[in-house]
């Protein structure tokens, strides 16, 4: 990087640190604004609540957001409990690793794939049992040279395949499945980069754990000093992975192996992979959630999906709100679908042991679905004829629930970045709260939405350099 570059890199850093502060500083202003607002106005909420207990509708909606709200006190302090039980699974020896199969599908990532590849190579694990497959699904850019330069430098180490033209990311997957020889098959995005252990401790819950059908990586934002929503990001994902799915995974029911990082045992994938690429929603091809899907079909089976903590990937995210809300849609389509698929077998006898844990993680996704066109209803109700009351009221909610994360976040990472954890609760709440109907409302259309993202792909690129040099 020459003195120009650096210099730019340097003004740009500089601008988003400023404008970091002020957001933070804004944000809490907000915030502590509102619980004066609050308090201040309590004998004119205290008329509207007196107002309301006097009719059976005011009656019957203060009893039900009573009982969501113990709903939902109550699944965060059974999450807490399962949390605290979680362990992570030590890796086992070099003699007892199982062969892996690595499988990188790319469309459109142009150098980034190559930056994931090296990554791969240079894992901690032995030569001889490490496979690396990474599938061109017919990119329009430079992907597939990239990937022959990754070949030239790495050899026999690596192996690169270009599909005809673009199948979709589960395709690609697939073909990768059909050629690795692997006991064991790891997915990584072409977009990611994995820290030198993370194969070891993806696999050995394998071989320790027979009953293990799939594990999901920790997943954490490789782009979060690059912009204002990566760096918000980066405090949800890490409660995301590092408490829900530690907990999920005490039950041994991770409900989702993320598509940055996941780990599958081959004989759990082989029983479901036709299925599993044939799979249609509403009479069509599903092309979305391939992730989640999978996951679904192992935890049928009876296998037990497990979640490794110190199994560390680093992966990009969106920077731009438009980016970032085709992401969220496409998440809470595919929710929405794989809820409906886990419906039909979470009831059964579908393994052995307690599957009460299992239901009760299913049933509280339910309860967001459920609830999203009501709660919705009920907050336009509020914000047009109690202003006030709705905005001191959600800001109160944001901050006590949001602390939960900062203090979790502080904990076990950084205190000033769990700060973030408030500026993303009001960006959601505000921005992001139409995601959930509208995935509801669309749920039958399989657009990936965010796969071609060529305006970001050069900053993408700049970023992995930045990590990795």
């Amino acid at each position: 990087m020459n003195k120009s570059e650096s210099t730019i890199v340097a003004t740009k850093k500089n601008i988003l640190n400023s404008s970091s502060t002020l957001v933070l500083i804004g944000t809490f202003v907000l915030l502590f604004s509102a619980v004066s607002l609050f308090y201040f106005l309590q004998p004119y909420f205290e008329e509207i609540h007196l107002e309301r207990m006097n009719t059976t509708w005011g009656i019957s909606l203060m009893i039900t957001g009573f009982t969501l709200l113990a709903l939902k006190i109550g699944f965060l302090l059974y999450i807490l409990r399962l949390y605290l039980r979680y362990k992570t699974i030590d890796s086992v020896n070099d003699h007892e690793l199982p062969l892996c199969t690595v499988i990188v599908p790319a469309y459109n990532e142009g150098e980034l794939v190559y930056k994931t590849l090296h990554s791969l190579a240079e894992s901690d694990y032995p030569i001889e049992k490490l496979q690396i497959i990474s599938i061109d699904d017919g990119s329009k850019d430079d992907t597939w040279q990239w990937m022959n330069k990754a070949k030239l430098e790495l050899g026999d180490r690596v192996e690169i395949y270009q599909q005809p033209q673009n199948k979709g990311k589960r395709h690609a997957l697939y073909r990768g499945f059909t050629l690795g020889s692997g006991e064991v098959f790891v997915t990584v995005d072409s977009d990611s980069i994995v820290k030198k252990d993370t194969l070891r401790n993806m696999t050995s819950p394998f071989v320790v754990n027979p009953a293990c059908g799939a594990v999901a990586g920790n997943v954490r934002v490789l782009n979060k000093e690059k912009a204002l929503i990566p760096r918000m990001l980066n405090v949800s994902f890490a409660f995301s992975f590092e408490f829900i799915r530690s907990a999920q995974s005490t039950l041994g029911s991770v409900l989702c192996t993320p598509g940055a990082l996941s780990a599958y045992r081959r004989d759990a994938v082989f029983s479901c992979l036709h299925d599993w690429i044939n799979q249609t929603f509403l009479g069509q091809v599903s092309k979305i959630g391939e992730d989640r899907a999978m996951t679904n079909m192992i935890l049928k089976q009876g296998y037990k999906v497990f979640f490794q903590r110190n199994a560390y990937v680093l992966t990009n995210t969106p920077e731009r709100y438009r980016n970032l809300y085709k992401m969220f849609i496409r998440w809470e389509r595919s929710n929405i679908r794989e809820n409906i698929a886990m419906s039909r077998f979470a009831f059964t006898n579908f393994r052995e042991g307690s599957k009460v844990g299992p239901r009760i993680l299913l049933l509280n996704q339910w309860l967001k679905i459920v609830m999203a066109y009501p709660a919705t209803i009920l907050m336009l109700y509020f914000m047009f004829t109690y202003p006030l009351l709705f905005l001191s009221s959600t800001m109160v909610s944001i901050l006590v629930f949001s602390s939960i994360q900062a203090l979790f976040y502080a904990k076990k990472h950084d205190r000033l970045e769990a700060l973030w954890a408030y500026p993303y609760s009001v960006f959601y709440a505000f921005t992001l709260f139409w995601i959930t109907p509208y995935a509801i409302a669309t749920a039958g259309r399989s657009g990936w939405l965010t796969r071609e993202l060529p305006k970001e792909k050069e900053v993408k690129e700049q970023q992995v350099i930045a990590v990795t040099s």
